[in-house]
């Protein structure tokens, strides 16, 4: 297997994100090949102690900046390490792309250079929320607007997705709404609820209330993009809300503290479990070739978990496995 890692575009890197490929290639067997800067590469390697000689590095001079326009990786900056990353890609030259920078600037690069699936009209993001059992979330923040027949394919293939990648038989499929009856929402949801309904292939739960989400209400949750973010956010941020409250609570006293120590182990629990670092990158479903985005402010674990979960999704040959359910489906629907 290869993996292509962009190294340039986060927050972080390439510091952390060659750490992180460092770690990845450390615990999963793989061909390794770092997109960017060679000269930032290897100063960073030499200042950390990391051993890039099972690396392979392919030198780019440019990088797509958080503050760059989604067209910079097709047209001024398409010699970048996101391009040359999806170029790679589409070229056969690897198996799965791991970048951690401009969302919007990878979806599109992704829609043009690698192609979606056939049959899709539209890639999704997808993250899996920090809950004790994994959901799916699509779209996270990619397509701010959609219509009803888009929302029926994120769940067809979120479906796919988590039955292959977390073995779950019949994925329970949920549409984020303001309320249970089928009566609710605008008109996207009212059509989206009757094409889940009649949809053969999905097991579909019905509309999900926001707080419904924490307490296994499905598998896979749909939303446009717009709606997803805030959910992803919102959720990420009452985490580490939580998760401060306690740490404040075992550090208010000698008392705490040893109370604190009694349960430690329960904490950290419960942190892995809200923790976003913990769960990897956010696959764009619907492309024809694997692409894992991760986090721009991905540290060294985040980054690393997404090379995990792109190995994964590669190993699964995820792409495939999507384009085959599609095409099955339309082959059933042509039948009716």
């Amino acid at each position: 297997m290869r993996i292509i890692v962009d190294v340039m575009g986060g927050d972080n890197s390439p510091l952390e994100t060659v750490k992180g490929a460092c770690l990845a290639a450390e615990e999963f067997p793989a061909t390794y090949i770092l997109v960017g800067d060679k000269d930032e590469i290897e100063r960073v390697a030499d200042e950390n102690g990391l051993d890039l000689s099972d690396l392979d590095i392919i030198h780019t001079d440019s990088v797509i900046t958080m503050e760059d326009i989604p067209l910079s990786v097709v047209r001024d900056k398409g010699k970048s390490s996101m391009s040359t990353g999806l170029r790679m890609l589409a070229e056969g030259k690897g198996d799965v792309f791991v970048p951690a920078g401009n969302t919007g600037a990878l979806y599109t690069g992704a829609t043009l250079i690698v192609r979606k699936i056939k049959g899709i009209n539209r890639a999704a993001l997808a993250s899996v929320l920090p809950m004790e059992n994994p959901m799916l979330l699509l779209d996270c923040g990619a397509n701010i607007t959609v219509d009803g027949e888009c929302l029926e394919q994120f769940a067809i293939m979120g479906s796919i997705y988590m039955h292959k990648i977390y073995g779950l038989s019949a994925p329970r499929v949920g549409l984020l709404n303001n309320g249970t009856e089928d009566i609710k929402g605008t008109e996207l949801q009212i059509e989206t609820y009757k094409l889940l309904t009649d949809s053969p292939s999905l097991n579909f739960v019905g509309n999900i209330e926001a707080n419904m989400v924490p307490k296994d209400a499905c598998d896979v949750l749909i939303t446009d993009g717009f709606t997803g973010n805030i959910l992803l956010k919102s959720i990420e941020g009452m985490g580490k809300m939580m998760l401060r409250t306690m740490k404040d609570i075992f550090y208010s006293d000698v008392l705490a503290k040893i109370s604190g120590l009694l349960i430690k182990k329960k904490i950290n629990d419960i942190k892995a479990v809200f923790d976003p670092n913990e769960h990897g990158g956010a696959p764009i479903l619907g492309i024809s070739k694997p692409v894992i985005k991760a986090h721009g402010s991905s540290g060294v674990t985040a980054f690393r978990n997404a090379i995990r979960q792109a190995e994964t999704a590669a190993a699964n040959d995820i792409s495939a496995e999507l384009e085959q359910g599609l095409s099955q489906l339309a082959a059933k629907e042509t039948e009716v």
